[in-house]
């Protein structure tokens, strides 16, 4: 959120004929930050008239927020049960004699197949009706709910990632790394590396349509 002061200074500037370009570059003499310059100039709309309009801000309703916190759960849930399913393949083809877990392999996979059949048109019906909402009102794209869970996910795939990395790398380092345990870090980190792409691509259009 914009720092009133800065919003309201740059309000005045605009309404005394000030071009943006010169506003950012006095406030950047300032020391204020580029984002911080950014977000005052978008509370402002660049609609030619002799005192600034405001741009319109979304809406959210809890119905809103109850429907991105649905949907995230389902991607959760629905990425958890896709890596178990291969897992349990990865099991199935390359057993350990040493592993007692492969022995509940049919209802293991069971049940994550109808996890999967659940929760994953669950969240494209969702993920559907969201991106909708967004080309009808693109406003919705600041939404805070929106932005603060879809930066847990890249937060939380980030994470899964660096893990990954370094799980595979330590077996590789003890000579333990056998291609049962490579390929389930593949998946892993496919599986990882897919949402984070995608979400921080989302991103970048969010900031790319707000900026119009």
């Amino acid at each position: 959120m914009s720092d009133p002061r800065l919003t309201n200074f740059v309000a005045e500037a605009l309404h005394s004929g000030i071009s943006r370009e010169r506003i950012k570059e006095t406030l950047l003499q300032a020391k204020w930050s580029p984002d911080q310059i950014d977000g005052a100039l978008k509370v402002w709309s660049e609609v030619d008239f002799p005192i600034p309009i405001p741009k319109p801000r979304a809406q959210f309703s809890a119905r809103d927020a109850a429907m991105y916190l649905v949907m995230f759960a389902m991607l959760y849930l629905s990425v958890f049960h896709f890596g178990s399913i291969i897992f349990q393949i990865i099991d199935r083809l390359m057993p350990d004699a040493l592993d007692y877990s492969g022995r509940g392999y049919g209802s293991a996979v069971r049940f994550s197949t109808a996890s999967l059949i659940v929760a994953f048109p669950v969240f494209m019906f969702l993920a559907v009706k969201i991106h909708n909402n967004l080309s009808k009102d693109p406003t919705q794209r600041s939404s805070a709910v929106r932005k603060w869970l879809t930066y847990l996910t890249l937060a939380i795939a980030s994470c899964v990632i660096v893990g990954d990395l370094i799980a595979l790398l330590f077996n590789l380092l003890m000579g333990e790394l056998s291609m049962r345990f490579f390929l389930k870090a593949l998946t892993v980190g496919l599986i990882a590396g897919a949402v984070f792409y995608y979400y921080l691509t989302c991103m970048r259009l969010d900031d790319e349509a707000l900026k119009r």
